[in-house]
């Protein structure tokens, strides 16, 4: 399902929020009542880490990352991604970048089998995204816009992106990420997508100014409304077996 919630009375989740299908990361400078709206979803599944990125809270821009990996700027401090590594699961590879375009959330996007960067990203930071978050990855831009991470929201069901992306666009980005995908809004109209809301394979969180219509698109088009992963498990067991039945 779809959750609205808010940051420090930010509607731009994905500023402060970084989630994945094995982990989340959520800005420490945030109050208790914002940290528990996650905590409430997420705690039974995954490990939540309370963190910052270089002393900065913007850790959904400055970080990317999937159920393989992470991957944070050369700013990180020891100390930093030392809590981080202690936080996530063991598989999950925690590597800093050196790369100038240091805020890899609004550069990369990706879910756990495709990455989309910026055109301009560094060859040695392509070969480091594919290396530790396996991913095939693709340089592309989202209606003409070079920050890819900004203007789209993927995961490994569905994906979407900035609402002037032409019908063309569309196709192309769906064919390489291999998921269906729709243009649309975020928080009653922003085209920001990567800023307004974070989602995995079964949860997602909006910013609170985000419409019911707008909520609809995004559970239907990240197939939210399928329950908790236990649930995907089940029917996915259940459709092997009427498989195998038959």
């Amino acid at each position: 399902m779809a959750i609205r919630a808010q940051f420090e009375n930010s509607s731009d989740i994905g500023v402060f929020v970084k989630l994945t299908n094995s982990y989340c990361l959520i800005s420490d400078t945030g109050d208790e009542e914002h940290f528990r709206v996650f905590e409430n979803e997420l705690a039974e599944h995954i490990p939540i880490a309370r963190c910052s990125i270089a002393g900065c809270r913007i850790l959904g821009r400055l970080t990317a990352g999937n159920k393989n990996g992470l991957l944070l700027p050369n700013s990180t401090t020891d100390q930093e991604m030392l809590h981080i590594r202690n936080t996530l699961p063991d598989s999950v590879v925690v590597q800093r970048v050196e790369e100038r375009l240091s805020a890899l959330g609004n550069v990369i996007a990706c879910n756990d089998y495709v990455a989309v960067v910026h055109p301009d990203l560094d060859r040695e930071t392509e070969e480091i995204v594919a290396d530790v978050l396996g991913v095939e990855v693709f340089r592309q831009t989202i209606a003409q816009q070079v920050l890819v991470g900004s203007y789209c929201a993927i995961s490994s069901q569905g994906a979407l992106v900035h609402p002037a992306t032409t019908i063309e666009e569309q196709d192309e980005l769906s064919s390489l990420l291999q998921v269906p995908l729709v243009a649309g809004t975020i928080n009653r109209g922003s085209p920001v997508i990567g800023a307004g809301m974070v989602v995995n394979d079964w949860c997602a969180f909006t910013g609170i100014d985000t419409t019911s219509t707008e909520i609809s698109v995004i559970e239907s088009i990240f197939r939210l409304n399928q329950g908790t992963p236990m649930d995907i498990v089940n029917e996915m067991r259940g459709s092997l077996i009427d498989t195998i039945k038959v």
